[in-house]
């Protein structure tokens, strides 16, 4: 039954090279969408697939590699595998993108429209669907946030895109951009119904699953990127204050394989290690240390090794920042330095070690670590690693709140939230040590600190409106003067980062803000549309 029907998803939405994507499987029924979605069970396999289509593709080129890359973007990570071949990092790491060379970028878009073709096909399926109203809410209220998501996804690297809000044929590929704010506009609207139809939560068996908190936290973070202040302070509010979300106590338990669905997230996206059932979580392959061995712990056991591929490797840069605040458990909670022990795991890691030679910056993002006593029972560990990804959580309301704040002229309320989210890892509160515009500076600053390779810093720092220049503070970290590009090729003596130049040490360089504050739309997608969809400007 689930094969048949991935195979209606693979054709419910007829975009992007969909001839070259056809999936065929031998015919098992004579199940078609005209006769599916007739039991609850049926409704709910279709939006369980949603799920593992929009956080963890089955396919691990589909999605995953295009967020790493995004992060590999900023100055928050290196592309970090110099041993085997980065093309398709390249184009988003060093800025040299162009609609017909978009590495692992041009997935991201075909696989969302995929994606929003499916969440299509379960909404106008369920609304007919045979099933009780309490069941049919919650199917169609988890499609509409799914689908809302993908959106999200697009219009944060594409900017305004074609917006498909029905199933469509061959003969209905005729649809342009849409501007933005439109696209902004269908994804509120979306996110609303569904907090009108959704639960505010699930029995413990269904944890996991989009609730009506979920879609009011989505609403605060897309409020915040389109600077609606009172919106995104409203929205984060009422998650922090009526959602029953609590910080977890100990930062590293948020990307604990046991703490999973902790009191601090607001969604997750779930994982498990059969490798029968392709829920794994490949970031822990992609992002792992390349080069680990068995010598490289006490036991001498093979089931301690779980080499990864050493893609996406933080920077001293972000280190630095991390130093500058002497956040001990932030620092150690996000990045491991070769040599260190892996926090939290100091018993059978002490000296986590792997090859050098092969990494970029000697230092791997901790929060995608397999402890060694998951790591043994792995049947494999190729991309089946049992660790559920938040894909909200409460910190981060604060945070967007804490910003909103300080727009509508709260600034006590804003440091009093940015205190709170610093007490939790041991800091001192800054209220009363920043004012004006370090007030907003230092918000920023905890973003990154807090939410590092959570799939934000990218996206924060094009919309961030720095209030010196007036212009997004990308603009001051990447291009030639960029204070990143400037560190890394006249300041650093990092060890790792100065003696391995097989990644360009001026990476970032090539920014350019007239062109780069979006990606390009894949040239092939405007072909396909006989060039109805318009390029973005300067590609």
């Amino acid at each position: 039954m689930k094969k048949i029907i991935l195979s209606i998803i693979a054709l419910c939405f007829i975009s992007s090279s969909c001839s070259n994507d056809f999936i065929e499987h031998n015919e098992r029924g004579t199940q078609t969408l005209d006769n599916y979605f007739s039991s609850s069970e049926e409704c709910q396999t279709f939006v369980n697939d949603l799920y593992k289509r929009a956080f963890l593709h089955y396919d691990w080129y589909q999605l995953i590699p295009g967020r790493l890359a995004n992060e590999t973007a900023t100055d928050d990570a290196w592309m970090g595998n110099t041993g085997q071949n980065a093309s398709g990092f390249i184009p988003a790491a060093q800025y040299l993108m162009t609609p017909n060379n978009m590495g692992y970028l041009s997935d991201l878009f075909k696989t969302r429209y995929e994606n929003i073709g499916a969440c299509n096909v379960a909404i106008d399926g369920i609304k007919k669907a045979p099933i009780s109203d309490t069941l049919k809410n919650q199917y169609l209220g988890e499609s509409l946030f799914l689908r809302a998501y993908n959106y999200y996804d697009l219009v944060n690297n594409f900017g305004g895109v074609p917006l498909a809000l029905g199933p469509l044929g061959i003969g209905d590929l005729t649809l342009e951009r849409a501007p933005k704010d439109k696209v902004y506009e269908s994804i509120e609207k979306d996110l609303l119904m569904a907090a009108d139809m959704l639960k505010p939560s699930y029995a413990a068996s269904d944890k996991g699953r989009v609730t009506k908190w979920a879609c009011y936290a989505l609403l605060a973070r897309v409020s915040l990127f389109q600077e609606k202040w009172a919106e995104a302070e409203n929205y984060a509010n009422k998650v922090i204050t009526e959602g029953g979300f609590s910080l977890e106590n100990n930062f590293l338990n948020i990307w604990s394989v046991n703490n999973h669905n902790g009191v601090e997230s607001i969604l997750e996206a779930q994982s498990n290690s059969d490798p029968s059932k392709q829920l794994g979580n490949i970031l822990s392959t992609f992002t792992g240390a390349r080069g680990e061995s068995k010598d490289n712990f006490p036991s001498k056991s093979a089931s301690d090794v779980m080499d990864g591929w050493g893609w996406c490797v933080p920077t001293s840069d972000l280190e630095n920042c991390y130093l500058s605040e002497n956040d001990v458990v932030r620092r150690r909670s996000t990045i491991t330095v070769t040599g260190d022990a892996a926090y939290g795991d100091e018993a059978d890691n002490p000296t986590h070690i792997w090859d050098v030679k092969q990494s970029k910056s000697g230092r791997i993002i901790r929060k995608f670590y397999i402890p060694i006593a998951t790591r043994r029972t792995l049947v494999s560990t190729y991309g089946n690693a049992p660790l559920n990804v938040p894909v909200i959580r409460l910190a981060e309301m604060y945070l967007t709140s804490a910003e909103a704040a300080y727009h509508l002229g709260k600034s006590s309320q804003a440091m009093n939230y940015v205190d709170i989210i610093r007490k939790r890892v041991g800091l001192l509160p800054k209220t009363g040590k920043v004012f004006g515009d370090d007030i907003l500076r230092a918000i920023w600053k905890e973003r990154r600190m807090e939410l590092a390779f959570e799939g934000l810093r990218l996206f924060d720092i094009r919309r961030e409106i720095d209030p010196s220049s007036n212009k997004p503070v990308i603009a001051s970290i990447l291009g030639a003067s960029g204070t990143f590009v400037l560190y890394n090729t006249t300041l650093s003596t990092d060890k790792y980062e100065t003696t391995n130049l097989k990644e360009l040490q001026d990476k970032g360089v090539n920014f350019n803000i007239n062109k780069n504050l979006v990606w390009p739309i894949p040239q092939s997608e405007i072909d396909r549309s006989a060039g109805l969809i318009k390029q973005n400007p300067n590609y």
